[in-house]
């Protein structure tokens, strides 16, 4: 049975039309995103869903019973109570439950034994068992660690915590309701990317329909199964993963094109005849007859929100030297707390680094740091020759908040006043745009502004901190390109994997308190990470035994220079720390290897099916790590 239908859904703002047609069906398990500009109506809907909002045309019909809970950016209430109990409070329906529960057996203790009251205390016993029983809360709790709180936050009360935290602590009331029908408004925001894979596999595991809008493309494929597309007052439902319904709007832009210029064809045509036999007694009569023909025409246009994309590219810097940084036993600290010890750090000319990390554990201290914005508080940091940094912070308070957007680009950029209009365009402040007040500026004006002003800078090293906060996909897909085509150095701190995984040729992560370098991009990153997790658990099975059978890799003696005898090109510093650290990685890969073909040996292993199958994917895992870290050093130290 569906959880939701919408029947020709229409909304009205302000006396004119916001959507009309929207119409879909939900079923349990069904996750429906949300795609369309800003204005185009996308919370307005979900409030619609959520009852918060009237609906003007049409009608929406609930599943009986169902139960609706929304998230969105809106700060919570209550300010007063613990993390925990604000959390809790988003499952009433259980509490009210529990508190059955606890009048009845009060009842019962004080010698109500009647068999209304048993019915009663079963029945209630039996919706709690539904709703996971008195572990319920553990389930909550386990939430909120997901989405990164810790056990020492959950007692402390709202008040205490940032507007970042307060959103996630929201998003974890609306998950802990356990609705019928979920609506999301970007759920990915203040999200680390732990916290997004997990949201990730609970909303794919959650028997539950889902709406939502995001703008993360990574998560929004990884969990989309439908998409309403919400455009200049008009709807599309496309059933299928996010990816298709973007190929099907790509082909249907592509054949708008073909038809407004075949059209705009037609017309010229007419009109030249109508303009070239006016005139001429002859004619005339065959050009009236044009005329009419051109007044019947229906013009085939875009609605100009749909054209209104950001566009840019970055100037070709200059050269840099062969070195940008080189960090050499990196101390960061903030005041009573050490971020990072012991820390190694390389970035060369042209390379495009990805910098990933908890949040909390040090990025934005570290970048900050390199940019030159704080002092480093142990070991060494070395600058190439010419490095100029074009740093991008995810906080946009540079700008002050007097005058205009084309004063405050004057103001950086020292361009005249129409250079500044011309740079401004092309990030969507045309005309009245650029005379708009810095301090009436939304979270996406302000990243625009911050990139017109980078973008202009002719820096040839990039240190962007969370570039993509509060742009929608078109904007973050131009980004994206822009970035590609950079011949300069990137140094990229962001949470949206598709960016990182487009942009980075290599992966930094910071782990333990310090940095570990990562060849190629996020996914590449990703399946490393997964087969060092096999190894790990491998090794944890074997215990001691890794150690004592570990062994140096053959491939070391050519890297010393042993074999042939033949001289080998001068390796640069960085290619020779990473076979080192690839040497280090393929003795302990073969030593869990060992210790697992040995756990293996036993008989007992493969008694069970099931353990069997487990045995032969972590031995399979545990090979294809060897083998990846022999092709890697292979590339390295060949």
């Amino acid at each position: 049975m569906a959880v939701v239908i919408a029947s020709d859904l229409g909304k009205d703002m302000a006396g004119d039309p916001l959507m009309r047609g929207v119409a879909f069906k939900l079923e349990r398990r069904d996750r429906m995103t949300l795609s369309g500009r800003n204005g185009a109506g996308k919370t307005t809907l979900l409030r619609m869903l959520a009852g918060e909002a009237s609906v003007d045309v049409g009608e929406l019909a609930f599943q009986k019973g169902a139960k609706v809970a929304l998230h969105d950016q809106r700060p919570p209430r209550e300010r007063n109570v613990t993390l925990r109990d604000y959390v809790l409070g988003g499952a009433q329906e259980i509490l009210a439950v529990e508190a059955e529960l606890a009048r009845l057996e009060q009842a019962m203790a004080a010698g109500a034994h009647d068999e209304k009251t048993l019915d009663a205390y079963a029945r209630a016993q039996a919706e709690l068992d539904r709703h996971g029983g008195y572990r319920w809360r553990d389930r909550a709790q386990t939430m909120l660690h997901g989405l990164g709180f810790g056990d020492e936050q959950l007692d402390r009360e709202l008040i205490t915590f940032s507007g970042g935290e307060l959103t996630r602590g929201s998003l974890a009331r609306a998950l802990a309701g356990e609705p019928d029908l979920l609506l999301l408004d970007e759920p990915t925001n203040h999200l680390d990317i732990a916290s997004l894979e997990w949201l990730e596999k609970y909303l794919i595991e959650l028997d539950a329909a889902v709406v939502l809008v995001a703008h993360d493309r990574w998560f929004l494929e990884a969990v989309g199964t439908a998409v309403l597309e919400l455009e200049a007052g008009r709807s599309r439902f496309f059933a299928g993963p996010w990816h298709k319904w973007r190929q099907e709007k790509a082909a249907r832009e592509l054949a708008l094109g073909r038809a407004i210029d075949k059209q705009q064809a037609e017309i010229a045509r007419l009109e030249r005849f109508v303009e070239r036999f006016r005139a001429k007694a002859t004619k005339a009569r065959q050009a009236q007859s044009r005329v009419k023909r051109l007044e019947r025409i229906e013009r085939i246009e875009r609605d100009p929100r749909d054209v209104t994309t950001l566009s840019f590219s970055f100037k070709r810097p200059e050269r840099a030297g062969r070195v940008i940084f080189e960090l050499e036993d990196g101390r960061v600290e903030v005041p009573g707390r050490t971020l990072l010890d012991d820390a190694e750090l390389w970035l060369e000319r042209g390379e495009h680094v990805a910098l990933v990390g908890a949040n909390g554990s040090g990025k934005t201290t570290l970048i900050e740091t390199l940019a030159g914005n704080r002092p480093l508080a142990g070991g060494k940091l070395r600058k190439g020759h010419n490095v100029q940094v074009g740093y991008l912070s995810q906080h946009s308070e540079h700008f002050g908040e007097t005058g205009t957007v084309l004063e405050a680009a004057q103001r950086a950029t020292r361009l005249t006043p129409n250079k500044a209009r011309a740079l401004l365009g092309q990030f969507l402040f045309s005309g009245d745009e650029a005379e708009k007040p810095i301090a009436g500026l939304s979270g996406g004006e302000r990243q625009r502004l911050s990139l017109a002003i980078l973008v202009h800078s002719g820096a040839n090293v990039l240190i962007l901190d969370e570039p993509t906060n509060h742009l929608d996909v078109e904007s973050r897909e131009a980004l994206e390109e822009a970035l590609e085509g950079f011949p300069g150095s990137v140094l990229l701190v962001s949470h949206d994997r598709a960016l990182l995984d487009a942009v980075g040729s290599r992966t930094v992560a910071v782990e333990d308190g310090t940095l570990h370098s990562y060849e190629g991009g996020w996914a590449d990153y990703l399946r490393m990470r997964e087969e060092r997790r096999a190894l790990e658990e491998a090794a944890k099975t074997a215990g001691a035994k890794a150690e004592r059978t570990a062994k140096r890799p053959p491939a070391r003696a050519v890297a010393n220079g042993a074999g042939n005898g033949a001289a080998k090109p001068a390796r640069s510093k960085n290619a020779i720390r990473e076979a080192q650290r690839l040497e280090r990685e393929i003795e302990a890969a073969e030593a869990a290897l060992q210790a697992l073909e040995e756990e293996l040996a036993d008989p007992g292993a493969w008694a069970d099916p099931g353990r069997a199958a487990d045995a032969g994917e972590r031995h399979a895992a545990a090979k294809r790590a060897v083998e990846e870290l022999y092709a890697r050093y292979a590339r390295v130290a060949g």
